[in-house]
């Protein structure tokens, strides 16, 4: 599991994904992502699921937190492991900290407003500026593989 953090002009959200999530999310950069709405929805062509998982999780967020209060998900952060924490928006000094905790295998922020993507810690595999990536359906991977060439303007912090 890595943690993702994404960055635009509406605000920051921070979630945990499974590793091949950071090529769908390239992918979804190469293909002109501007906000989390774009991202995600770009994504759900790779991964018919955890696009609507992520916002599935942020309606939930939205439910018991506010810019003004989010002592809801201060308690998960308190009682629960960096892992198993849902989809949350950065409101504060606390979820901006929460945002910085790596899952199993690393922190990538996608910052799309500067087209940026900075890989705090990746221990997975390096993120390449054209690559490929296997297709999943129901979850599941298929034999159908997606490609991408992510522009130059485009910059990748090791």
């Amino acid at each position: 599991m890595i943690r993702y953090t994404v960055a635009d002009d509406n605000g920051t959200v921070s979630f945990l994904g499974p590793a091949h999530v950071m090529k769908m999310l390239v992918a979804a950069c190469a293909r002109g992502a501007a906000t989390l709405d774009d991202l995600l929805e770009f994504s759900v062509r790779y991964d018919d699921q955890f696009s609507r998982n992520v916002l599935d999780g942020l309606a939930i967020f939205d439910e018991h937190n506010s810019r003004e209060n989010t002592s809801q998900i201060e308690a998960v952060f308190a009682s629960q492991p960096p892992i198993e924490w849902p989809p949350f928006r950065v409101f504060n000094d606390v979820t901006r900290r929460a945002s910085t905790q790596p899952g199993h295998t690393g922190t990538i922020v996608f910052n799309l407003r500067f087209k940026r993507i900075v890989q705090v810690q990746n221990s997975y595999a390096e993120i390449l500026r054209r690559d490929r990536g296997r297709i999943r359906e129901g979850g599941r991977p298929t034999r159908m593989l997606y490609y991408y060439d992510l522009p130059s303007e485009w910059s990748l912090v090791p």
